[in-house]
């Protein structure tokens, strides 16, 4: 983790996404002492392919449509 002082961020602000790109997580220190930390973003969360899950589902010995219709006869 980098530790960067208020007075450095303020510098070099315009690179600040560089850093933390590079280094993943920045100290902000104050007099040396620590008064935040930046953490960079992660990245948007791609939503989940219903198609890859079935891909790695194991197959059922039985399918579910005979599960179904032995809990409906039930009633």
């Amino acid at each position: 983790m980098k530790q960067l002082t208020v007075r450095a961020v303020r510098a070099e602000l315009t690179r600040i996404d560089r850093v933390l790109a590079h280094q993943g997580e920045v100290l902000l220190t104050r007099r040396g002492k620590p008064v935040a930390r930046l953490l960079p973003v992660r990245g948007a969360v791609r939503p989940v392919s219903h198609a890859d899950l079935r891909r790695k589902m194991k197959p059922l010995a039985v399918g579910s449509e005979v599960y179904l219709r032995a809990e409906r006869d039930e009633r």
